[in-house]
């Protein structure tokens, strides 16, 4: 997107809060209800993902949100507005995990025809939950240093608009070249990948390789150890390409500052931290921050590149 469009800019600003609750409730009609035999019938399950993700989006405490759930309830984004403790509860569902990735991925797709150059990179958001750092790593109980909990949010994100294509969540010591490979296989199946951009975490035969294979050209700088390789392979291309036309190289690879720029605007939007107390609410809410981003990234594009987002 051009940066300097301040009209376009400052009117997805202004109608924000009103297209967001329209578009999330839009990608949160698709849900079905699953199936139940008895007990006490259950809420909307889409209504619930409508909540938690508005929720987030408002970053307000749960009974501070029970305006804005009434709001939505009598503009017909949901059914019912439910109780605040049901909203914290479904939140922390392990149900919702995979339904909010799914909508990650599906409110990307009205931009699949812009994007096509992509950067994958990960970031850490922190918890309320504070541990001792040497009782975690060195065992040593003379010391009071103390740190907050954390792990790490994996994104794929597109240069040109930021639209985040595929994520994943891990704990705080997992290493982050791992999810590349499933990560660009899942954007692929949407997009049409010409490049990608990674920084040396992401250096390994497999990665590169991956990215060939989904028809992309993989930009991710070498280590000085790293040697000049003898047989031809995408590790190799990707050698030469790096160190016999480095300035070539490096304008692709600075492409990777746009991932910077999503977690810049995830964190600065929604908070660098999480609320919820459990770990799979955790994990939800983090995935939430990432929906609310995708879909004001869409608001933006509306206005920017005329697009109309159409969920199916």
């Amino acid at each position: 997107m051009e940066s300097y469009n301040w009209t376009a800019y400052n009117m997805a600003q202004s109608e924000e809060k009103a297209r967001f609750a329209e578009l999330l409730a839009d990608l949160c009609s698709g849900i079905s209800q699953p199936e139940q035999s008895n007990g006490r019938p259950r809420l909307p399950l889409c209504d619930m993902v409508f909540a938690s993700a508005f929720k987030v989006y408002v970053d307000f405490s749960s009974r501070r949100f029970c305006t804005d759930l009434r709001e939505a309830c009598e503009d017909g984004h949901i059914s019912h507005a439910p109780h605040f403790n049901s909203v914290s509860n479904y939140l922390s569902d392990p149900a919702l995990t995979s339904i909010l990735k799914e909508l990650v991925v599906l409110s990307s797709l009205p931009l699949k025809a812009v994007e096509t150059d992509f950067v994958v990179d990960s970031s850490g958001f922190s918890t309320g939950q504070y541990v001792r750092w040497v009782e975690k790593k060195w065992r040593n109980p003379k010391t009071t240093h103390d740190y907050r909990e954390w792990f790490k949010a994996h994104l794929v994100c597109g240069v040109r608009t930021k639209i985040v294509t595929s994520m994943d969540i891990s704990g705080s010591t997992v290493h982050d070249g791992y999810f590349l490979p499933p990560l660009m296989r899942q954007t692929a199946e949407n997009f049409q990948i010409r490049e990608v951009a990674a920084d040396k975490a992401y250096l390994s035969h497999a990665n590169a390789e991956t990215v060939e294979r989904l028809g992309g050209t993989p930009f991710i700088p070498f280590k000085p150890r790293n040697v000049e390789p003898k047989t031809d392979s995408a590790w190799a291309r990707m050698y030469h390409l790096f160190h016999y036309r480095r300035q070539e190289f490096m304008e692709h690879y600075h492409k990777r500052s746009s991932i910077e720029s999503v977690f810049s605007m995830i964190k600065g939007k929604f908070g660098n931290s999480v609320r919820s107390k459990s770990e799979m609410g955790q994990v939800n809410e983090v995935l939430c921050k990432v929906l609310c981003h995708n879909i004001c990234v869409l608001i933006r594009a509306m206005h920017e590149l005329g697009i109309e987002p159409a969920f199916g």
